[in-house]
This record gives structure tokens, sequence and C-alpha cells, in this order.
């Protein structure tokens, strides 16, 4: 088992910046995908930014030069920096661990982001 714990949703105006953060119960990255989704009211979840266990990222195109994915292997933490937000980034965020390749998926409670206009 696999506890995500997400923080640093808030709300931001227009071209502000948020850090949201999720820590895991245990040391997980050497074998499992990281990925922040995001689901806005009446949308489906999407992915907007994914790390690999090898350390690949990659992007949503509706974020990309935005939002940046990292991780802190010593704090068991990915990060999710996001910049220039705009109203449309307004949803839940959560963070997943995709297991390699036992394919095991995990999910955090979520986080609010709310840009407003």
């Amino acid at each position: 088992q696999v506890q995500l714990v997400e923080s640093g949703g808030g709300l931001v105006q227009t071209g502000g910046s948020l850090r949201l953060s999720c820590v895991a119960s245990r040391s997980i990255f050497s074998f499992y995908n990281m990925g922040w989704y995001r689901q806005a009211p009446g949308k489906e979840r999407e992915l907007v930014a994914g790390i690999t266990s090898a350390g690949s990222t990659n992007y949503a195109d509706s974020v990309k030069g935005r939002f940046g994915i990292s991780r802190d292997i010593t704090k068991k933490t990915v990060y999710l920096q996001m910049n220039s937000l705009k109203p449309e980034d307004t949803a839940v965020y959560y963070c997943n661990a995709l297991g390699t390749p036992t394919r095991n998926s995990y999910w955090g409670q979520g986080t609010q982001v709310t840009v407003s206009s």
C-alpha cells in the first residue's frame, strides 16, 4: 500500500503561481511513475504532468512551458510548480503513483486549485 498526501492548493489570481506537493508514505520513486492529474467540474480527469521512475517528464499540451514536475527522492515528494496560471487551470489536482511493472495505482485525496480572473 502507498498513501499519497497532496498539499499546496489554494486561490490565486490569473498569472500567479502555486507549488503543489505530494508526499508518499514510503520510498517508491524507483518503482513507480508519478503523475499529477486534474479534474474540473463536469469534466473527466486528465493527466497534467508525469515523471517516470527513470526521471523522464511529460506534460499536457495545455500546460507546457508553464508547469514543471519534479521530485525529491530523499523527501519522498513530487512537486508540481504551476506558473502563469489561468482560470481554465481551476480544478482539483490529484497525485497518482503507478507501479512499474505491477501497474498498481494509488491516488491522493486531491487539492483544490482556483484561479480567479
